[in-house]
C-alpha cells in the first residue's frame, strides 16, 4: 500500500526549473532513498512533501492527504529533518527535545521509548549546547527532535552529509532499526554505497528521476564496464579519459562529465 504519492510535481525558481514532472509512489514500511548530486532536485521535492513548499504544478499525497489542502493534518504524523542543521544552538541537547516535544503535545518522558536508541549515545552530553556537538552528534539530535512525535513518515534530507565514516554507519543502522518498528522512512543521500541500504531508489539529475526501482535491479540492468582511478592531478586526468572514445561518462568530485 502506497503512503506517499507524487503526480507530475514541478517546481522552479525564477528561471531555475528545481523539479520538472516528478511521479513517486512510496510503500509503507518502506525505506526509500532518492539519490542524486547536489542540485537534482532532491531537497525541493522533500520541502514540498514536509508542507514547507507550494508545487507549481502536480499533487503529493501522504497517507491520502493533499498536502497543499491539508498541510495541517500531514504535520501531525510526519517527521521532517532538514539538510542543515536547524535546531536552537544555544539550547542544550535535553531542551532542544523537550521544546519539539512539547510543540506536539507530548514529553521526553512519555516518549522516551521511541527515541532510545538514538538518545542513549546523545544522553552523557544532555546539558551540551547544541552549538557545541560535533557533526554526527547534532545529526543525532535532529533524529531525535524528528522523532519525539512518533511520526508515521520519516523524511531525512540528506541526513549523513557532512559526518565522518563511523557516524554514517550508525545513522543508517538506527535507520534499519527505524523502519523494523514499522515506520515509512524516506531519505535523500548523495552517497551511492548509502544507496544499496535502502529498499527501493530513485536515481535524480538536474531535476528529473532517471530510474526508479531496487538497487539490486539497477545494478543487473546497468551493463558497461566501470573503472577507478586516482592522480595527484584530477583535473587533467578527467579531460584525458574524456578523450578516450569508448568512455561513456565520468564522475568527478560531485559532477558528471559526459
Amino acid at each position: 500500500m502506497s503512503c506517499i504519492e507524487t503526480y507530475n510535481l514541478c517546481k522552479s525558481f525564477g528561471p531555475v526549473k528545481a523539479i520538472d514532472d516528478i511521479t513517486l509512489r512510496i510503500n509503507e514500511n518502506e525505506l526509500y532513498g532518492i539519490i542524486g548530486p547536489d542540485g537534482a532536485g532532491k531537497t525541493t521535492i522533500f520541502r514540498i512533501l514536509a508542507t514547507l513548499l507550494v508545487p507549481d504544478q502536480g499533487k503529493a499525497f501522504l497517507n491520502g492527504y493533499d498536502v497543499v489542502d491539508e498541510y495541517k493534518k500531514i504535520r501531525r504524523f510526519v517527521g521532517y529533518m532538514a539538510g542543515r542543521f536547524s535546531l536552537y544552538p544555544d539550547l542544550t541537547v535535553e531542551e532542544n527535545i523537550k521544546f519539539y516535544a512539547t510543540i506536539f503535545g507530548t514529553s521526553l518522558k512519555n516518549n522516551y521509548h521511541l527515541i532510545r536508541s538514538v538518545y542513549s549515545h546523545l544522553e552523557p552530553f544532555k546539558n551540551r549546547l547544541a552549538a557545541n556537538l560535533s557533526g554526527g552528534m547534532k545529526q543525532k539530535l535532529a533524529l531525535c527532535c524528528a522523532l519525539i512525535h512518533n511520526p508515521e513518515i520519516l523524511i531525512l534530507d540528506e541526513p549523513t552529509t557532512g559526518v565522518d565514516a563511523v557516524s554514517r554507519r550508525e545513522f543508517w543502522e538506527l535507520l534499519r532499526e527505524l523502519k523494523e518498528k514499522g515506520m515509512t522512512i524516506l531519505v535523500s543521500t548523495p552517497y551511492m554505497d548509502e544507496a544499496s541500504l535502502c529498499d527501493h531508489v530513485a536515481l535524480m539529475q538536474k531535476g528529473t528521476v532517471m530510474i526508479n526501482d531496487t538497487p539490486k535491479n539497477i545494478i543487473a540492468s546497468f551493463n558497461r564496464r566501470l573503472f577507478a582511478l586516482k592522480s595527484s592531478e584530477m583535473h587533467r586526468l578527467i579531460k584525458d579519459v574524456c578523450s578516450f572514445e569508448e568512455t561513456h561518462s565520468a564522475y568527478l568530485f560531485g559532477q558528471y562529465v559526459h
